[in-house]
């Protein structure tokens, strides 16, 4: 079975991943987690409670979040009611990171879905900080979807990699039932001046070629330039459907998610964007 990691702040952008996420896994068993965090909401107040007062806000902040997110699963089942799907809600009174990850380890869930902006949608930055956040330090693949996107199929996806990392084979494995189930191109793009021909480069692309064996694959060598142009011109030139990077040292994404702050972050994607975690997962 499917296991799929949903966080929500109850916003528009992220009720539209969730439709994507039904929409994506309908042929699939599959069980939904819809998890909210609610510790701000409790912690963020303008005045000084006793800690009295605090249990109180927190009980009520809990109860609120509970029946808001019964309403969502309501509407969800009603946009899709698919008999091979099911949903849990959970509140979680920490950070998001720490809830998502707890619920992936516990449940040994496949991948979390999420908007790439939440409630605050500031349009000038590519991702909210909570996604950002999840998108760096959640250890498993993150999907984020971009505001308003329609769900379509993932026809077309493109890998950009230095094939420089050992990549964890339950992740590839998720791209590649992806791309099987829907009858998927995968597109890898390497950026240098040099031919990928080191022995570790050389090893990489085998185990790509042989987790990807049942789809149409492709490589793509092109010169060293700026590497978010680039990926956006083959996004537009081969009508990607999906984005896929892998985060971890040394990588492309690295070099975009790591930076500053949040606003000097340029890839702002206009389609599903994939990040797969280069981490050795708690569970089993």
């Amino acid at each position: 079975m499917r296991k799929i990691v949903i966080p929500t702040d109850f916003s528009v952008n992220a009720f539209n991943a969730f439709k994507y996420a039904v929409d994506l896994f309908k042929y699939e068993k599959s069980e939904f987690f819809v998890v909210h965090a609610y510790a701000d909401e409790v912690y963020d107040q303008e005045v000084i409670l006793s800690r009295e007062l605090m249990e109180e806000l927190k009980a009520k902040t809990l109860e609120r979040t509970n029946k808001e997110l019964q309403l969502l699963l309501d509407k969800i089942k009603e946009y899709s009611p698919n008999p091979r799907h099911s949903f849990k809600a959970i509140s979680t009174f920490g950070s998001l990171v720490d809830g998502v990850n707890h619920l992936i380890n516990k449940e040994n869930a496949d991948v979390a879905i999420m908007g790439t902006r939440g409630k605050t949608n500031d349009r000038s930055i590519s991702f909210g900080s909570n996604t950002l956040q999840v998108l760096k330090y959640v250890q498993c693949p993150v999907l984020s979807i971009p505001e308003d996107f329609e769900y379509k199929r993932p026809e077309k996806m493109l890998f950009p990699s230095n094939f420089l990392i050992p990549y964890q084979k339950r992740e590839l494995k998720l791209v590649a039932e992806l791309a099987k189930s829907y009858r998927s191109e995968i597109h890898m793009i390497y950026i240098s001046n040099f031919p990928a021909d080191s022995y570790r480069q050389k090893d990489n692309q085998i185990i790509l070629k042989e987790q990807f064996h049942e789809s149409d694959f492709y490589f793509h060598c092109v010169d060293e330039g700026d590497k978010l142009e680039i990926i956006k011109k083959f996004i537009k030139d081969l009508e990607i459907d999906l984005l896929i990077m892998v985060n971890s040292r040394h990588t492309y994404l690295e070099s975009i998610l790591y930076q500053s702050t949040i606003d000097k972050i340029g890839l702002h994607p206009k389609i599903p964007f994939l990040v797969l975690q280069n981490y050795n997962r708690e569970c089993t």
